[in-house]
């Protein structure tokens, strides 16, 4: 795990990031915990692209997964569409 110690984030600056991220994530360090994560902005686009596909995963998706929740059966269905239909001509 590529770490920072917060103490060497005061010292250094930015500069102790910038290395740090050549070799990945940073893990902040504080009282010997993790306290939080750096990344590259290409990086966290990545993560947020990722995440939003995931959570809105698109019509095709929805369409591909959908479980109805009718109790008519195809053939009332077809039956109506046909009396629908039948009307028409009537017109």
């Amino acid at each position: 795990m590529n770490t920072l110690t917060t103490v060497d984030l005061q010292r250094r600056g930015i500069a102790a990031i910038e290395e740090a991220l050549a070799f990945g994530p940073v893990h902040i360090m504080k009282h010997n915990k993790p306290a939080a994560v750096i990344l590259r902005e290409s990086e966290y686009q990545h993560l947020i692209q990722t995440q939003s596909r995931k959570q809105n995963p698109g019509a095709a998706h929805w369409i591909m997964n959908y479980k109805p929740a009718g109790l008519r059966s195809k053939e009332e269905i077809d039956r109506q569409i046909a009396n629908e239909r039948n009307s028409w001509d009537l017109v």
